[in-house]
């Protein structure tokens, strides 16, 4: 039986782009940044993810030029060969821009158009269904300028359906929303079971109708491996002992309560109503079995009541389950 998350879609933008409220996010299939060493995977071991997830029934994979220098599209584009293209979702960015073993960033109309072709080249495809502008945290005013025109031509023109910004930070996309047309943003970190600071830019994508995809769920780690694991990372750093910690006090709440620690930290983000999925990386078949298993647990409504009561979770943070912040 499929994943609920996975049969669900919802509606991104005004050109008819439906995806599923779980994604496959390609970055640990170059190099394992969020629960790895850090090294190159082995392409047999990417390519058994991805099929693996395709048969568990993920359509939606969102990549990047920036992963491993065009690696993970790379391995993508062979997936894709195996796979019907219209049964799969596929989302990029642009940028950076991939070129041998370097990436530079280009976020000019022509690095958008140079981009977006030397994905398509990596990719085998002849076109992306969602293009994002990646972490452009310090070019804020070129996006608003040259990117997002650039994009907004391509959606207009049908090349694309969805334009987003991809980013680790929430006060820029919180901009964009001001003044752009963004159909989504995809943000890593800043809203999650550990952190919920990007509260601000969910409430008025809300309010707007512009769909927030929350990714790095897991805070690059340490909400999957738990704060007494060796490697236990936070921001794709060694956590700090005050981020261990937070962590450890939100595990022994989930451990009083029969949860797991993941299952919680899974499922937490669906709490406000902006989030309209998940984007999750993986690495290998094994992980993509344990994020399907974390999204099933069944959570008792007290675990979230008791997290907020004792300040784990922001007091103004809606909870799972359509709770309300409290006033």
């Amino acid at each position: 039986m499929l994943n609920n998350h996975l049969q669900q879609m919802v509606e991104v933008g005004q050109r008819g782009l439906r995806l599923p409220r779980l994604a496959f996010g390609t970055a640990p299939l170059a190099s394992a940044p969020s629960w790895g060493p850090g090294n190159v995977i082995p392409e047999e071991q990417a390519s058994r993810a991805l099929s693996y997830a395709f048969e568990q029934g993920f359509t939606w994979f969102d990549t990047a030029p920036s992963y491993g220098a065009g690696m993970a599209e790379m391995r993508m584009g062979q997936f894709l060969q195996q796979v019907p293209r219209h049964q799969v979702q596929i989302a990029t960015k642009v940028g950076w821009i991939a070129e041998g073993n370097t990436v530079h960033r280009d976020y000019s109309r022509e690095g958008v158009l140079r981009s977006l072709e030397k994905s398509l080249k990596r990719l085998r495809v002849d076109s992306v269904d969602l293009l994002y502008v990646h972490d452009p945290d310090e070019y804020q005013q070129q996006v608003l300028d040259e990117t997002f025109p650039a994009l907004a031509d391509l959606r207009a023109q049908g090349v694309i359906k969805a334009i987003g910004a991809g980013m680790n930070q929430w006060q820029v996309p919180l901009e964009f929303a001001k003044h752009a047309d963004f159909d989504c943003f995809l943000i890593a970190g800043r809203w999650t079971l550990l952190e919920q600071s990007a509260l601000p830019l969910l409430d008025l994508c809300s309010s707007r109708g512009i769909a927030i995809f929350a990714a790095s769920i897991y805070n690059s780690g340490i909400l999957a491996t738990g704060s007494s694991s060796q490697g236990a990372s936070y921001n794709h750093a060694p956590a700090s002992p005050a981020i261990r910690a937070h962590v450890r006090a939100i595990e022994e709440m989930c451990h009083a309560n029969g949860v797991l620690l993941q299952s919680a930290a899974t499922q937490y983000p669906f709490a406000h109503p902006a989030v309209k999925a998940l984007v999750v990386g993986f690495q290998s078949d094994v992980q993509v079995r344990m994020c399907l298993d974390a999204l099933c647990d069944p959570i008792p409504t007290e675990l979230w009541e008791c997290l907020r009561s004792e300040g784990l979770i922001a007091q103004e943070a809606p909870l799972p389950g359509g709770r309300k912040a409290m006033s």
